[in-house]
């Protein structure tokens, strides 16, 4: 199964995760998380499949996250409210996001790589 994607083609963290894949000829399905940003149904899957709560979810150092004051309107959100906010906007996700089958990676760390999508 091809790992999906979720990337920002100008985010540099993006750029290096997507480098890292290729080295590794890892398959996968780059996706625009901004042109094609997840449903809320997909995101709520992909929160439930990490296993991290839903506010790992959030690109807290973007510009949005902060125009939206987003830390004070998911400070008492439910994981189905803060999934409607993710997928009302691909800028307020924190990217990448990497997800196959059973395993969902969120931003880049090279270890973190090594360990789930090396073949």
């Amino acid at each position: 199964m091809s790992m999906k994607f979720y990337w920002y083609p100008n985010c540099g963290t993006c750029k290096k995760a997507k480098k890292w894949l290729e080295e590794k000829n890892v398959d996968f399905t780059p996706i625009h998380i901004v042109e094609d940003t997840p449903s809320k149904e997909e995101i709520l899957q992909i929160i439930e499949k990490s296993g991290l709560p839903a506010k790992k979810f959030f690109n807290t150092s973007g510009k949005k996250y902060r125009e939206l004051n987003m830390k004070e309107k998911i400070k008492d959100a439910s994981t189905e409210e803060m999934a409607e906010f993710l997928a009302s906007d691909g800028m307020l996700i924190k990217r990448p996001i990497a997800v196959d089958g059973e395993t969902v990676t969120v931003g880049f760390k090279e270890d973190l790589y090594e360990e789930h999508w090396q073949n």
